[in-house]
């Protein structure tokens, strides 16, 4: 294939300081490498429009407007519309111009579409190759959600599960290749598509030399004070990770102080809502809401924890502990996706007895979590830099020697 390629995201890939960002930002650099790109994607915070300067230099042409339409207004749309919320929450006419002239005026020969939110703004008549990077599959989530929610959001979760689903399934069915993180998420995605081809996976890596503990120094405070200190990292008004804290706060810390006094439980990450800011009251746990960098937190972590019970795709906070050499306990949930061995490179945790009882050992055996945070990093060093995971792309494209939809793994 010769021409050029036309990448849309549902956030701007600047600053890759989320996990759904980091993944585009990698992403749109290895396309980059491969030919001249065209970036369509909507910007959320001020933080995102200051890096417009970072976009162009990587871009051969962008359109980044603003998303300002509230979650209410796209709400009332889309049931007016009979359409997935997610889909009217990401609509922008000026983005949609953007797309046709862009794909009228370049010689456009692939669309990477970012988000399945982002596939309303592939042209029905378009006829080039088209790589749909789903990411998860949101439409599980949702259904997810709708399990543990009451009304009227079970209405409403239910409702996006549906639409999105057939959505998904729409827009994998055009797709010469569709995207998801891991191959568990590639198998769930053809289940819910039976009879579609070309769904696989490409996992997420991790950046190995910016996450290297000999680089980093410890967070004074966490430092200078009694261990073990627990760490939670990530979005904080994000639903999954609001459940795992509080879950991790008030059922597991009671249980880990009665035999580690001193034990403390750190939540980092930005936006902490209401309910996460409330934890502050529990037990040896402290909220520090948005840090300008998590990592001297992971650096004086004892462990790290991912107590979620709603997990799409690959955990980037785990993937970026075990980068740092910290040992983590997490779910199932939050181990999809990841290679390693359970005892050897993180503890699987599958209930609050399993996080209590492992935890409480790990913290009196020095020597065994620095063993398993040393074989983490390790493992992460030889089998999931960005690089490598990036590989296969210029055949997902169309760019290489072939035109494949394959696993990177």
């Amino acid at each position: 294939m010769a021409g050029e390629i036309l990448f849309l995201a549902h956030r701007t890939p600047f600053p890759p300081d989320r996990g759904d960002k980091i993944r585009s930002h990698n992403v749109l650099k290895a396309l980059a490498e491969l030919a001249p790109v065209h970036v369509g994607c909507l910007a959320e915070t001020d933080a995102d429009m200051a890096e417009e300067k970072a976009l162009a230099g990587i871009a051969a042409s962008y359109c980044m407007p603003r998303r300002t339409k509230p979650l209410p207004v796209a709400g009332v749309e889309a049931l007016l519309a009979g359409s997935p919320i997610s889909l009217s929450a990401f609509a922008d006419k000026k983005l949609h111009r953007w797309v046709h002239e862009t794909l009228a005026t370049r010689p456009i020969a692939a669309i990477y579409v970012f988000s399945g939110q982002m596939g309303q703004y592939v042209p029905q008549g378009w006829r080039g190759r088209l790589v749909v990077d789903f990411v998860d599959v949101d439409s599980a989530k949702f259904e997810a959600y709708a399990a543990k929610s009451g009304w009227p959001m079970r209405w409403v979760h239910t409702r996006e599960g549906r639409l999105l689903s057939e959505v998904e399934a729409k827009l994998a069915t055009r797709a010469d290749c569709s995207l998801l993180v891991s191959e568990e998420e590639a198998a769930l995605m053809r289940a819910r598509c039976p009879g579609v081809p070309n769904i696989g996976a490409l996992r997420n890596g991790i950046d190995c030399a910016a996450y290297d503990p000999a680089k980093i120094r410890p967070h004074p405070e966490l430092a200078s004070a009694a261990r073990p200190h627990f760490v939670f990292s990530g979005q904080m008004d994000y639903a999954p990770n609001v459940e795992a804290v509080e879950r991790f706060a008030r059922q597991i810390m009671p249980a880990i102080i009665a035999r580690q006094p001193k034990a403390q439980f750190h939540i980092v990450g930005r936006a902490p809502t209401p309910a996460v800011r409330r934890l502050a009251g529990e037990p040896g746990t402290k909220v520090w809401g948005e840090v300008p960098d998590v990592r001297p937190f992971l650096a004086a972590a004892s462990m790290v924890v991912a107590p979620l019970t709603i997990a799409r795709g690959v955990q980037n906070k785990v993937l970026e502990a075990m980068a740092m050499a910290r040992p983590v306990l997490a779910s199932p949930e939050a181990l999809v996706g990841i290679d390693g061995e359970p005892g050897e490179h993180f503890l699987r945790c599958g209930s609050d007895a399993e996080f209590v009882a492992r935890a409480s050992t790990l913290a009196q055996d020095a020597a065994r979590a620095e063993a398993i945070g040393k074989a983490a990093r390790q493992l992460v060093l030889d089998r999931m830099s960005w690089p490598a995971m990036m590989a296969p792309l210029a055949d997902i494209v169309g760019l290489g020697e072939g035109a494949a939809c394959r696993d990177a793994a």
